[in-house]
């Protein structure tokens, strides 16, 4: 074997993961003793889950920390330590949303207060992202592959992310390999330049445990068919069968907003790290159903299903009769094609109803770039005229705040349902609720 055998085995764990001497090198010393300890880090990271090797990162890292919560003092210092021992990454990186604006997303004083203390810290760690290789001051957003962010990986790219949802993006739809890592194992990723060979960076570890018979009507909500699906396989690949026939066989730019929704949702419902529609994703239109393993199992999703699934979402507020003070609109992050489909859909809403503004206050959030090329365009003006605002945020961070949970907040998006008290509603359901068509 490359390189030398380590002690750190015991009676449970997997054999050694094979160093080339380069690799044993940087664990023994050869760069630093930081340098040192991240590759030991990756190497138990990797032998953890049965890796045999480091392979090669291809592109640029994602990292999902993008909030300075003060209590996280142990991310700060360890931040510290890279910028002392003068690291950084490979190549300039990206990270997930910030976690507050005030000007754009509505906020009292008291919960003004709330976040003042919890983000309290979010100059100094921005400045520390600075310093390890942060792509630019615009390179927050949770969809960094959308190509006004940057960060667009090749098909067959290695990559060193975490964020469940463009994880799931990377190697569904763009056909690029990478595991759902997470904070320290995604940015020492991107310092090493590698990551450990195992799951969905193999041939083996991407085919599918599940088929997806997809037996709709008619184009199945993509938030509530990623649920369905998600809660069903959990942390397995599903190769969906059926999907095709609504969605067309071209991934253009409306398709790869459903898929985005429809993973994010997944991601999070479950444990999705990738997923294969039949005639449209990269790998499945090369491979097929050869795919799917011998034994794979079977779920079909039909009217009833979804509905069941749908209906099974708890309630965290008081009162169904509650009105909605807040709604937010995209988590993830949405596209420039999905800001001109949402300010065409207000429009068209409030003519119906007969308002000239929106009834309760309504973000739609999208990446910094993307909010740049939107504002670029005749839309956005519309998109104001309605009362809505625009926010390069992470709603799900603004919803951490303990003062804002307390809100009667309406979403489409069901990570942000999942981990957090916001309630689900579908984009026509939500588009009534905040229009006034809905009585």
């Amino acid at each position: 074997m490359q390189g030398k055998e380590r002690d750190t085995m015991t009676s449970t764990t997997k054999r050694p993961m094979q160093l080339t001497p380069e690799e044993q090198a940087i664990l023994d010393g050869s760069q630093g003793e930081i340098m040192a300890k991240i590759m030991k880090t990756v190497v138990m990271y990797g032998e953890t889950f049965g890796a045999e090797k480091l392979v090669e990162t291809t592109g640029p890292s994602h990292l999902v920390t993008s909030f300075g919560i003060s209590v996280m003092t142990a991310l700060f210092d360890v931040m510290d330590e890279l910028i002392a021992a003068g690291l950084k990454a490979k190549e300039p990186f990206t990270v997930d949303p910030r976690p507050l604006d005030h000007e754009n997303v509505p906020c009292n004083l008291l919960q003004k207060i709330v976040f003042g203390v919890m983000y309290g810290t979010q100059d100094r760690y921005e400045e520390q992202l600075k310093k390890l290789g942060l792509k630019s001051d615009s390179s927050f957003s949770c969809t960094c592959y959308m190509d006004e962010v940057g960060n667009v990986p090749k098909k067959g790219d290695i990559l060193s992310w975490a964020e469940s949802s463009a994880v799931v993006y990377a190697n569904s739809v763009i056909g690029a390999r990478c595991n759902r890592n997470s904070a320290y194992l995604d940015l020492f990723g991107a310092i090493l330049g590698k990551t450990p060979y195992f799951d969905l960076l193999t041939d083996e570890g991407r085919r599918a445990k599940w088929l997806i018979e997809v037996r709709t009507s008619k184009t199945p909500e993509a938030q509530i068919l990623g649920s369905a699906i998600g809660l069903k396989v959990m942390e397995d690949v599903p190769y969906i069968r059926g999907l095709d026939q609504f969605l067309g066989n071209e991934l253009d730019a409306d398709v790869k907003a459903y898929l985005k929704d429809m993973g994010a949702a997944s991601a999070s419902n479950g444990a999705v790290g990738l997923y294969h529609v039949e005639g449209l994703t990269p790998e499945a239109v090369e491979q097929g159903d050869a795919l799917l393993l011998p034994d794979y199992k079977v779920y079909v999703i039909d009217d009833a299903e979804l509905k069941r699934v749908k209906d099974s979402y708890p309630l965290m507020w008081k009162s169904s009769d509650t009105k909605p003070k807040l709604a937010f609109i995209g988590c993830p992050h949405l596209s420039v094609g999905q800001l001109k489909t949402w300010t065409d859909r207000l429009e068209t809403g409030l003519k119906a109803s007969g308002r000239g503004k929106l009834r309760y206050k309504t973000v739609l959030t999208a990446a910094p770039g993307v909010l740049e090329a939107f504002r670029a365009t005749p839309d956005y003006e519309r998109l104001r005229a309605t009362g809505a605002h625009v926010s390069y945020i992470c709603p799900l961070m603004y919803m951490n705040n303990p003062m804002c949970a307390k809100m009667p907040v309406i979403t489409n998006s069901n990570k942000l349902r999942t981990y957090t008290t916001s309630r689900y509603y579908s984009d026509s359901e939500i588009l009534d609720q905040i229009t006034g068509g809905a009585k």
